[in-house]
Protein backbone atom coordinates (compact mmCIF):
# COMPACT_ATOMS: atom_id res chain seq x y z
CA UNK A 1 0.00 0.00 0.00
CA UNK A 2 1.38 3.45 -1.06
CA UNK A 3 -0.09 6.81 1.34
CA UNK A 4 0.48 10.03 -0.94
CA UNK A 5 -0.45 13.24 1.36
CA UNK A 6 -2.57 15.97 -0.42
CA UNK A 7 -2.51 18.29 2.72
CA UNK A 8 -5.41 18.76 5.39
CA UNK A 9 -7.57 15.15 5.07
CA UNK A 10 -6.80 15.05 1.40
CA UNK A 11 -4.81 11.28 0.48
CA UNK A 12 -4.39 8.57 -1.72
CA UNK A 13 -4.10 5.05 -1.08
CA UNK A 14 -2.93 2.81 -3.89
CA UNK A 15 -3.42 -0.80 -3.62
CA UNK A 16 -4.67 -3.79 -5.45
CA UNK A 17 -3.90 -1.96 -8.58
CA UNK A 18 -6.22 0.79 -7.73
CA UNK A 19 -6.39 4.48 -6.52
CA UNK A 20 -8.10 5.54 -3.96
CA UNK A 21 -8.90 9.37 -3.26
CA UNK A 22 -10.18 10.57 0.47
CA UNK A 23 -11.71 14.08 0.72
CA UNK A 24 -10.31 15.88 -2.12
CA UNK A 25 -9.68 19.56 -0.69
CA UNK A 26 -7.16 20.41 -2.90
CA UNK A 27 -7.41 23.59 -4.73
CA UNK A 28 -8.49 25.86 -2.40
CA UNK A 29 -6.22 25.07 -0.15
CA UNK A 30 -3.16 27.54 -0.60
CA UNK A 31 -0.43 25.34 0.77
CA UNK A 32 -1.16 22.53 -1.85
CA UNK A 33 -0.98 24.62 -4.86
CA UNK A 34 1.43 22.76 -6.53
CA UNK A 35 -1.26 19.86 -6.56
CA UNK A 36 -2.72 19.31 -10.18
CA UNK A 37 -6.05 17.44 -9.64
CA UNK A 38 -6.27 16.60 -13.09
CA UNK A 39 -3.25 14.53 -12.65
CA UNK A 40 -4.70 12.45 -10.08
CA UNK A 41 -6.98 9.95 -12.34
CA UNK A 42 -8.30 7.93 -9.19
CA UNK A 43 -10.47 5.01 -9.35
CA UNK A 44 -12.52 5.65 -6.35
CA UNK A 45 -13.14 9.11 -4.52
CA UNK A 46 -14.15 7.88 -0.84
CA UNK A 47 -15.51 10.86 1.23
CA UNK A 48 -16.03 10.39 5.18
CA UNK A 49 -18.31 13.17 5.21
CA UNK A 50 -19.68 16.33 3.13
CA UNK A 51 -18.06 19.36 4.58
CA UNK A 52 -16.89 21.71 1.97
CA UNK A 53 -13.00 21.07 3.14
CA UNK A 54 -13.56 17.57 2.39
CA UNK A 55 -15.46 17.50 -0.98
CA UNK A 56 -14.39 20.55 -2.61
CA UNK A 57 -13.26 19.16 -5.75
CA UNK A 58 -15.18 15.75 -6.24
CA UNK A 59 -16.71 17.21 -8.93
CA UNK A 60 -14.07 18.22 -10.63
CA UNK A 61 -11.98 14.83 -10.50
CA UNK A 62 -14.82 13.20 -11.48
CA UNK A 63 -15.49 14.66 -13.91
CA UNK A 64 -12.21 14.33 -15.23
CA UNK A 65 -11.56 10.40 -14.29
CA UNK A 66 -14.64 8.82 -13.88
CA UNK A 67 -14.11 7.57 -10.76
CA UNK A 68 -16.57 5.71 -8.54
CA UNK A 69 -17.76 7.84 -5.41
CA UNK A 70 -17.99 5.56 -2.43
CA UNK A 71 -19.76 7.79 0.40
CA UNK A 72 -22.89 7.87 2.69
CA UNK A 73 -26.53 7.95 1.24
CA UNK A 74 -26.92 11.66 1.71
CA UNK A 75 -23.64 12.63 0.27
CA UNK A 76 -23.91 10.14 -2.63
CA UNK A 77 -27.56 11.47 -3.57
CA UNK A 78 -25.97 14.65 -3.12
CA UNK A 79 -23.48 14.75 -6.00
CA UNK A 80 -25.37 12.75 -8.29
CA UNK A 81 -28.05 15.56 -8.42
CA UNK A 82 -25.17 17.47 -9.37
CA UNK A 83 -24.14 14.91 -12.39
CA UNK A 84 -21.55 12.31 -10.59
CA UNK A 85 -23.08 9.75 -11.99
CA UNK A 86 -20.89 6.26 -10.80
CA UNK A 87 -21.95 6.49 -6.95
CA UNK A 88 -21.97 3.45 -4.53
CA UNK A 89 -24.09 4.59 -0.88
CA UNK A 90 -23.43 3.26 2.10
CA UNK A 91 -24.00 3.80 5.86
CA UNK A 92 -22.71 2.94 9.24
CA UNK A 93 -22.01 -0.55 9.98
CA UNK A 94 -22.28 -1.89 6.19
CA UNK A 95 -19.45 -3.12 4.10
CA UNK A 96 -18.93 -4.22 0.83
CA UNK A 97 -16.03 -5.78 -1.40
CA UNK A 98 -14.67 -4.07 -3.96
CA UNK A 99 -12.55 -4.96 -6.37
CA UNK A 100 -9.87 -2.89 -3.95
CA UNK A 101 -10.88 -5.16 -1.15
CA UNK A 102 -13.31 -4.93 1.60
CA UNK A 103 -15.00 -1.25 3.09
CA UNK A 104 -16.59 -1.22 6.13
CA UNK A 105 -18.14 2.21 7.35
CA UNK A 106 -17.43 2.74 11.02
CA UNK A 107 -18.92 5.35 13.58
CA UNK A 108 -17.37 9.02 13.82
CA UNK A 109 -18.75 11.50 16.18
CA UNK A 110 -18.56 14.61 14.32
CA UNK A 111 -21.03 17.01 12.16
CA UNK A 112 -21.87 16.85 8.51
CA UNK A 113 -23.47 19.33 5.92
CA UNK A 114 -22.93 19.82 2.24
CA UNK A 115 -21.31 22.85 0.73
CA UNK A 116 -25.00 24.50 0.28
CA UNK A 117 -25.78 23.88 3.88
CA UNK A 118 -28.54 21.06 3.04
CA UNK A 119 -28.61 17.49 5.07
CA UNK A 120 -25.06 15.64 4.81
CA UNK A 121 -26.11 11.97 6.71
CA UNK A 122 -24.06 11.28 9.56
CA UNK A 123 -19.60 11.40 9.21
CA UNK A 124 -18.00 8.58 8.58
CA UNK A 125 -15.12 6.23 9.46
CA UNK A 126 -13.63 4.06 6.42
CA UNK A 127 -11.76 0.81 7.51
CA UNK A 128 -10.43 -0.92 4.74
CA UNK A 129 -8.72 -4.78 4.15
CA UNK A 130 -7.22 -6.38 1.28
CA UNK A 131 -4.15 -8.92 0.88
CA UNK A 132 -1.99 -6.19 1.01
CA UNK A 133 -3.11 -5.18 4.28
CA UNK A 134 -5.44 -3.00 6.54
CA UNK A 135 -6.01 0.63 7.42
CA UNK A 136 -8.40 2.79 9.46
CA UNK A 137 -9.67 6.69 7.92
CA UNK A 138 -11.27 7.59 11.44
CA UNK A 139 -12.17 10.81 9.35
CA UNK A 140 -13.71 14.13 11.22
CA UNK A 141 -14.11 12.26 14.76
CA UNK A 142 -13.71 12.54 18.64
CA UNK A 143 -12.57 10.35 20.72
CA UNK A 144 -15.36 7.48 21.25
CA UNK A 145 -15.29 4.37 22.81
CA UNK A 146 -16.75 2.52 19.59
CA UNK A 147 -12.97 2.78 18.54
CA UNK A 148 -12.40 -0.34 20.83
CA UNK A 149 -14.67 -1.85 18.27
CA UNK A 150 -12.08 -1.74 15.54
CA UNK A 151 -9.16 -2.95 17.47
CA UNK A 152 -11.42 -5.72 18.17
CA UNK A 153 -12.51 -6.71 14.81
CA UNK A 154 -9.47 -5.40 12.72
CA UNK A 155 -5.62 -6.40 12.22
CA UNK A 156 -4.30 -2.82 11.28
CA UNK A 157 -1.10 -1.90 9.34
CA UNK A 158 -1.59 1.85 9.82
CA UNK A 159 -4.32 4.43 10.88
CA UNK A 160 -4.83 7.85 9.32
CA UNK A 161 -6.83 10.37 12.00
CA UNK A 162 -7.24 14.31 12.60
CA UNK A 163 -4.88 15.30 15.19
CA UNK A 164 -5.37 19.36 14.77
CA UNK A 165 -7.92 20.05 17.71
CA UNK A 166 -10.76 22.77 17.92
CA UNK A 167 -12.99 21.11 15.13
CA UNK A 168 -11.68 17.25 15.87
CA UNK A 169 -9.21 15.27 18.10
CA UNK A 170 -6.65 16.59 19.16
CA UNK A 171 -2.80 14.83 19.45
CA UNK A 172 -3.55 13.85 22.56
CA UNK A 173 -6.74 12.56 21.87
CA UNK A 174 -5.63 11.19 18.38
CA UNK A 175 -2.91 8.84 20.95
CA UNK A 176 -5.66 7.69 22.93
CA UNK A 177 -7.37 6.42 19.55
CA UNK A 178 -4.29 4.44 18.02
CA UNK A 179 -4.26 2.50 21.34
CA UNK A 180 -7.88 1.97 21.53
CA UNK A 181 -7.94 0.70 17.92
CA UNK A 182 -4.51 -1.13 18.63
CA UNK A 183 -2.64 0.20 16.04
CA UNK A 184 0.96 1.96 16.61
CA UNK A 185 1.55 3.70 13.52
CA UNK A 186 -0.03 6.51 13.41
CA UNK A 187 -0.37 9.25 10.29
CA UNK A 188 -2.35 12.82 11.21
CA UNK A 189 -4.51 14.99 9.27
CA UNK A 190 -6.11 17.85 9.46
CA UNK A 191 -3.67 19.84 10.71
CA UNK A 192 -2.08 23.34 10.22
CA UNK A 193 -4.09 23.79 6.73
CA UNK A 194 -5.91 26.88 8.94
CA UNK A 195 -4.71 29.28 12.15
CA UNK A 196 -7.65 26.60 14.31
CA UNK A 197 -6.05 23.32 13.62
CA UNK A 198 -2.18 24.55 13.65
CA UNK A 199 -0.08 21.92 15.89
CA UNK A 200 3.27 22.28 17.31
CA UNK A 201 4.61 18.94 15.32
CA UNK A 202 8.05 18.61 17.41
CA UNK A 203 5.70 18.55 20.61
CA UNK A 204 3.10 16.13 19.21
CA UNK A 205 5.47 13.82 18.13
CA UNK A 206 7.34 13.57 21.16
CA UNK A 207 4.00 13.36 22.61
CA UNK A 208 3.48 10.77 20.39
CA UNK A 209 6.47 8.66 20.86
CA UNK A 210 6.36 8.69 24.54
CA UNK A 211 3.03 6.58 24.56
CA UNK A 212 4.93 4.12 21.77
CA UNK A 213 2.74 5.69 19.10
CA UNK A 214 4.86 6.42 15.41
CA UNK A 215 3.05 9.49 14.60
CA UNK A 216 3.43 10.90 10.81
CA UNK A 217 2.82 14.65 10.31
CA UNK A 218 3.23 14.21 6.21
CA UNK A 219 4.27 17.40 4.13
CA UNK A 220 2.11 17.94 1.48
CA UNK A 221 2.92 15.57 -1.69
CA UNK A 222 5.03 12.96 0.88
CA UNK A 223 4.87 9.46 0.09
CA UNK A 224 4.83 6.51 2.61
CA UNK A 225 4.90 2.49 1.72
CA UNK A 226 3.27 0.32 4.15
Amino acid sequence: MKFTFYGHSSFMVETMGKKLLFDPFITPNEKAKNIDINELEPDYIILSHGHGDHVADVEAIYFNSKAKLISNFEVVNWFEAKGVENGHPMNHGGAWDFDFGRLKMVNAIHSSSMPDGSYGGNPAGIVITNNEGCFYYSGDTALTKDMELIGEEFNLDFSIMPVGDNFTMSVTDAIKAAKMVKCNTLIGVHFDTFPYVAIDHEESIEKAEAAGIKLTLPKIGQQITF
